[in-house]
């Protein structure tokens, strides 16, 4: 039986936005939330806080959302990747410094906080407490066969690592096609058949068997209750297109 661990984040509003906390990584010296729709200025679909430049909203609107990100968290500038469903890796430090480049994983050893934009997909914070370094990866089912995990556990010791997954999409309205089932192995386990061609898939239950099976203890694994089925809280590409983008936000404290 798998010993996987399932919590529910905390609801901590800060600086007028309502974030949520996970929890389990307050321990290691981390500080791990996920920002919500609500305490942005955006509209319509895009109601109200989103952090995504390139889904067609407003982008002084954007950009004021960021400002007030960055003045929740105490900073003066955050840095954004571009993500592109892949598996590169860029420090936390770079993107502060310079225009944001094409990435999927964000690592930082300080107080500098690192993110990633979800949507759907996984957002999933790996911590490595004898480095004192954390990895936030932005992982879909593309990035996921691509191995953007793996990217994010390169020279950590699995058996120091605790890893977090936030809100995502559910494999209770996950439904794709023969090509996502094919793209990876172990996508075919985590998948049940829902007629014709077509399956619903536990991304997370994927990417918790992948990470076990890079020797990250199960125990140390925990995924969040939250999910993005239907938009509510969470920003869902599924339920509504367009949609704006939410942050997974991760530093040490």
């Amino acid at each position: 039986m798998s010993r996987v661990r399932h919590f529910s984040l905390r609801a901590d509003p800060l600086g007028g936005l309502d974030l949520f906390r996970a929890t389990p990584l307050e321990d290691l010296g981390v500080e791990a939330f996920f920002t919500s729709r609500r305490g942005g200025v955006s509209s319509g679909p895009y109601d109200s806080l989103n952090l995504g430049d390139h889904v067609h909203d407003d982008p002084s609107r954007v950009e004021h959302n960021r400002r007030r990100l960055a003045h929740a968290l105490g900073v003066h500038h955050l840095g954004f990747p571009r993500q592109v469903h892949g598996t590169t890796l860029v420090e936390a430090t770079e993107l502060a410094q310079n225009s944001p480049r094409a990435a999927d994983a964000v690592a930082t050893e300080s107080s500098l906080p690192a993110l990633v934009l979800v949507a759907d997909c996984l957002p999933v914070i790996v911590v490595d407490i004898s480095a004192h370094r954390l990895v936030v990866a932005h992982a879909g089912w593309r990035g996921l066969a691509a191995g953007v995990l793996d990217t994010a556990l390169a020279g950590l010791d699995p058996s120091h690592v605790s890893v977090v997954i936030g809100p995502s999409i559910s494999a209770k309205v996950y439904q794709v096609g023969p090509e996502v089932v094919r793209a990876h192995e172990s996508f075919a386990r985590h998948c049940v058949d829902d007629g014709g061609d077509r399956s619903r898939l536990d991304l997370r239950g994927a990417a918790a068997t992948w990470l076990s099976a890079r020797g990250v203890a199960e125990d140390r694994i925990w995924v969040s209750r939250e999910v993005t089925d239907g938009g509510g809280i969470f920003f869902s590409d599924r339920a509504s297109r367009p949609c704006g983008r939410f942050a997974a936000v991760a530093r040490w404290t």
